[in-house]
């Protein structure tokens, strides 16, 4: 197999680390990544600007632009083959919920799908960094030999969240639907010793939903959860009900 492998957290990230050398033993492995951490970019792409490639070592190119750009210069233009599984991960932090829409992460396994070629997005359900980055990497060998073996629907990747905790503490995998959160925003508004304003957003935990058959659900209670995800965003429950407008 020809395994290309990105992520959001940068190309320095444990997580890409540890995902990267389990994914060896299924074949070869490319890594394409961002140079620096680009969380929470979503599904963007660098157009009004040139992008800059650097090779760290064989097989190892780090990227100044977002996780969706990664995958486009590696199957476009670094990789001298089609791959057959892209693998973006191991995120720190879980991708839960409503929040895969902000996610560089999945956003990478999006854009690969977009391509036609089976794709994970794979991320780790703690911010510590002492985390269970193995045991996560662990689930995505299994995850991939299963896909590779099986298949996947047509328009469908694969949205997982690994629990942080030792694989013997973990609960069976659970095949799951795209659970909620309340959002609560708030932006932190502040002045600088210069008397400019700053602000920060994303500065409120978010309150997630725990209603059963979610991967919030599974993650809460120590299952892998492996959301089956697609592109199609259109509400055709809501089509039925505008069909009656008078337009």
């Amino acid at each position: 197999m020809h395994i290309m492998v990105t992520n959001d957290d940068g190309i320095h990230a444990q997580g890409i680390k540890a995902l990267s050398e389990a994914l060896r033993e299924l074949g070869d492995v490319t890594v394409v990544a961002p140079d620096r951490e680009r969380s929470a970019v979503g599904h963007s792409l660098t157009l009004h600007s040139p992008l800059r490639v650097f090779e760290l070592r064989a097989g190892y190119y780090a990227v100044d632009g977002t996780p969706t750009d990664c995958v486009n210069m590696g199957i476009h233009s670094l990789l001298p083959f089609r791959p057959d599984l892209v693998v973006s991960g191991i995120n720190h932090g879980p991708n839960l919920g409503d929040d895969v829409t902000y996610s560089g992460t999945v956003a990478a396994a999006m854009e690969a799908n977009l391509m036609g070629i089976p794709a994970i997005a794979v991320s780790l359900a703690t911010f510590d960094h002492n985390g269970h980055f193995t045991a996560a990497a662990a689930v995505a060998v299994r995850v991939a030999r299963q896909l590779m073996a099986n298949g996947l629907p047509a328009d469908t990747f694969l949205n997982i969240n690994v629990p942080n905790c030792p694989p013997g503490e973990m609960g069976p995998p659970l095949i799951t639907r795209q659970g909620k959160r309340s959002f609560v925003g708030k932006i932190v508004d502040k002045t600088d010793p210069r008397g400019r304003k700053y602000y920060w957003i994303g500065s409120e935990v978010p309150d997630f939903n725990d209603h059963e058959g979610t991967d919030i659900y599974a993650i809460n209670r120590n299952h892998v959860s492996i959301t089956p995800l697609h592109l199609d965003l259109t509400n055709y429950e809501s089509m039925k009900i505008l069909a009656g407008w008078t337009l």
